[in-house]
């Protein structure tokens, strides 16, 4: 069985990659840290014996998605899993104040590199009338709150996308479903906010956020149930979020 993690070297694509390799899973992970795939691959190979792939690129580039799929061979193109994680988020500022190459950023990496990847995928499992891909969408992706507009619209995207996906692989057999987290505690808000871990903190102040096991859980529970299953979302948040901004912080 082979699985291929985006986004791996880090946060819930990290963890993802793992959890995969610990069930069995030969694994190709992908990122734009090549210091930390190759980390990743020694930590997979030592601890799970599995055979681990790295492709160092970026994804937010059509052309690198193809050169490094096409670097594969044809033993390890045939992918069971595809675990589209890789995102971002990128600004929380206001629209008509935000910086457009965030928005741009935040479109090419959660909406166009998710489909340049999977557009490399699906003929293969399309082939093999087997397979199942995950996209990592987002509680953003269900409904939409203050500052978060092109990110949340990019993750509606993604859930739109796993809902027409899901019904245009039908026939194939490829069971497609997507994973929505809450709040979680990764390098998510250390990215939005330029680097202030203060901000980032702040996200998170009062409560207990998902953490990327949290992630993991669910990639395990999605990719071992029986072939007749298909879990279309799940969507999760720590215990004391009710949507996308309300919470119930302690003091």
């Amino acid at each position: 069985m082979i699985a291929l993690i985006t986004g791996a070297t880090s946060g819930f694509g990290r963890a993802g990659a793992i959890r995969l390799a610990k069930l069995g899973y030969d694994v190709i992970i992908t990122g734009r840290r090549n210091e930390r795939l190759l980390q990743l691959e020694e930590e997979i190979k030592t601890n799970y014996h599995t055979q681990v792939r790295t492709l160092c690129f970026d994804i937010r580039s059509r052309k690198e998605c193809e050169n490094a799929w096409n670097s594969l061979s044809n033993e390890w193109k045939q992918v069971d899993v595809l675990f589209n994680n890789a995102g971002l988020a990128a600004c929380s500022e206001p629209i008509g104040e935000a910086d457009l190459d965030d928005f741009d950023r935040m479109i090419d990496t959660n909406v166009k590199g998710l489909l340049y990847m999977s557009q490399q995928v699906i003929p293969v499992m399309k082939k093999r009338n087997t397979g199942m891909i995950i996209n990592l969408s987002s509680i953003a992706g269900v409904e939409v709150y203050p500052n978060g507009n092109v990110y949340c619209a990019s993750k509606h995207a993604v859930t739109a996308i796993t809902k027409a996906m899901r019904m245009d692989l039908l026939p194939y057999g490829i069971r497609v479903g997507s994973i929505s987290p809450g709040a979680a505690e990764t390098e998510f808000s250390i990215v939005r906010f330029k680097g202030d871990e203060e901000k980032a903190k702040a996200v998170y102040k009062g409560l207990t956020p998902l953490n990327a096991e949290d992630i993991a859980d669910v990639v395990e529970f999605m990719v071992t149930r029986p072939a007749h299953v298909m879990i279309n979302d799940v969507l999760l948040t720590p215990a004391r979020q009710a949507n996308t901004y309300v919470y119930n912080r302690t003091v």
